[in-house]
């Protein structure tokens, strides 16, 4: 049976009523009961009937998207193609379900406070577009009904992409096409998906016998820009770039044209995602398609469920969509099979 809220007012030697009001966030309770509470609900796994919770304290039925940023400024939404694919896969789920979607961009140096303010108004549950792994259990210590889409924190549920051999595989396309001195630009150094990606060319360097050609752009299309330009300046050999994210190749494009180079005659570029920097870079990208929809997508419908059990893992695979950015050295012509 499941653990019910006079279960957790037992354990933590309160009243129903307090243990109701920490549960629900409602003044009236002194700090030492919110900690015992806190601790109680951990312990016995205890999950609020949301949607009577909802009824209870007058909130509307909603799915909590957050973000963990830097730069959570005006522009940030419409300089984040991930973000916005996010939406784009909850929102259908959500239709006809009598369900709200909420956007929380969290600010990094504030995380901890806001992220529990989000946890004491959750009704569905929350979805992890990005954040790190401690933040990450951080909230779910006060919200089960969770589900992040980052690698993270190994308690909580969590959809995965192959970003680590996603990574590898196209590093292994760029050497199998002739390239060899194959640069990265990696993206931010905390950042989960950055990490694996890292990780995937790293392995595929080592494996192949190449040298590590790298240089970080924090997902960002002017680091991107940035990144490449210094490399090219470093290394002026480089013949092809993989980049952690299209936004960021985006930028490296423009970098690479910018040095009297041409993509991809002399220097091929393969990045990752498959967002719409992918297709409105010039030459449009050869890229790692991230299913980031259809995981959105996934995740929603986990918590209009009831939410996931404790340290459910489902993993997506990432493939290879090739379009002008790269080509065939050997045979001197764009790489266009798919």
């Amino acid at each position: 049976m499941k653990p019910t809220i006079e279960d957790v007012a037992q354990l933590a030697g309160v009243s129903r009523a307090t243990a109701s009001r920490v549960i629900n966030n409602v003044p009236g309770a002194s700090g030492p009961s919110r900690e015992r509470v806190h601790a109680a609900v951990a312990e016995l796994g205890y999950e609020p009937n949301e949607t009577a919770r909802a009824l209870a304290t007058g909130r509307q039925r909603a799915i909590d998207v957050i973000v963990v940023t830097t730069d959570p400024g005006t522009g940030w939404l419409g300089t984040h193609p991930y973000v916005s694919r996010v939406l784009a896969g909850v929102m259908p789920v959500l239709q006809g379900v009598n369900a709200q979607l909420r956007l929380h961009a969290v600010r990094r140096e504030a995380a901890a406070d806001e992220l529990d303010d989000i946890a004491s108004s959750t009704t569905l549950g929350a979805i992890f577009a990005d954040i790190t792994p401690d933040l990450a259990a951080h909230f779910y210590r006060r919200c089960r009904r969770t589900v992040s889409m980052v690698r993270t924190d190994s308690s909580v549920p969590g959809l995965e992409a192959d970003n680590v051999g996603g990574a590898y595989d196209a590093v292994d396309r760029l050497h199998q096409l002739g390239h060899r001195r194959i640069a990265a630009i990696h993206g931010p150094a905390l950042n989960p998906c950055a990490i694996d990606r890292r990780a995937g060319y790293l392995r595929a360097t080592q494996r192949l016998g190449l040298p590590d050609l790298s240089a970080h752009g924090g997902f960002r299309r002017e680091g991107g820009h940035d990144a490449a330009q210094q490399l090219l300046e470093q290394h002026p050999d480089i013949d092809a770039f993989f980049v952690a994210c299209d936004l960021m190749a985006a930028g490296a494009v423009q970098a690479i044209t910018a040095s009297g180079r041409r993509v991809p005659d002399d220097v091929s570029i393969i990045g990752f995602d498959d967002s719409i920097a992918a297709v409105c870079s010039n030459p449009p990208l050869t890229t790692m398609r991230l299913p980031v929809e259809e995981m959105a997508a996934t995740a929603a419908r986990l918590l209009l469920a009831g939410g996931p059990v404790r340290s459910h893992r489902q993993q997506f695979p990432v493939e290879l969509v090739v379009r002008e950015s790269t080509r065939d050295v050997g045979a001197g012509s764009a790489d266009g099979s798919r």
